[in-house]
């Protein structure tokens, strides 16, 4: 994938200003994701916002198969863009199909799936991971650093428009998840860093632990995270 710089900033200004049709930013955020795949060739995208639990949901995909790729991410909470989100940096896979021992569902969920190749990169606010833009291809492929570059630059736009869209209030519900994102990221990743010195675990592992704890509770996972820096451990 050869990107022309001068083509990517065009495209990167062009989108970043579009308007939503009905005054909601989805529209937009479908717009650029569908932008995506003609801009760097791929087989398909997809983006992907932290709700009010800070776990990743579906937002936008270009097609059928990056749909399924994110639902099996969200509900498996495993796969490069969970990976991505939790430790705010670039993940790729040359096939997923192929990481059973790491992702085991989400592998096995894609086998039957023309999605092999898949990077995740962090959509940030303040500086602050709130999601991920993800894109794949349909076969085996090695990420190189200036696709990796190409596509964090792409992932600012989506970063612009959810900030134009939340000052100018049109971001309808994400709003509500955007700004508990916002609020318990710090928290959360303190938990995290105590879970993984305290039990010896990575940081994928120990976000998982928040996440299943706060829902066997039908709380927040922020709460969860305020009660193991609290307590010194995960509610029984």
């Amino acid at each position: 994938m050869s990107i022309d710089d001068a083509a990517l900033a065009e495209s990167l200004r062009r989108l970043s200003r579009s308007p939503g049709d009905d005054g909601s930013v989805i529209p937009v955020l479908e717009q650029v994701v569908a932008a995506c795949v003609d801009l760097f060739g791929v087989g398909g995208a997809g983006l992907l916002i932290a709700d009010e639990q800070n776990v990743l949901s579906y937002v936008a995909a270009s097609d059928g198969p990056g749909r399924i790729l994110e639902k099996v991410e969200t509900e498996s909470g495993q796969g490069p863009c969970t990976e991505a989100f939790v430790t705010a940096t670039v993940v790729t896979t040359r096939d997923v199909t192929a990481e059973g021992e790491r992702w085991p569902v989400l592998a096995a969920a894609m086998a039957d799936q023309p999605v092999r190749a898949v990077l995740g990169t962090p959509v940030r606010l303040g500086g602050v991971p709130v999601g991920t833009l993800d894109v794949y291809r349909e076969q085996p492929h090695e990420w190189d650093a200036s696709e990796v570059a190409a596509l964090a630059r792409y992932a600012d736009v989506v970063s612009s428009t959810l900030s134009a869209a939340l000052r100018a209030h049109t971001a309808g519900e994400l709003s509500r998840q955007l700004q508990h994102a916002l609020d318990y990221r710090v928290v959360i990743e303190r938990a995290v860093g105590f879970l993984m010195a305290k039990e010896s675990l990575d940081s994928v592992t120990a976000f998982n632990a928040l996440r299943l704890a706060a829902r066997s509770r039908r709380t927040k996972i922020g709460a969860v995270a305020e009660r193991v820096l609290g307590t010194g451990g995960l509610p029984a």
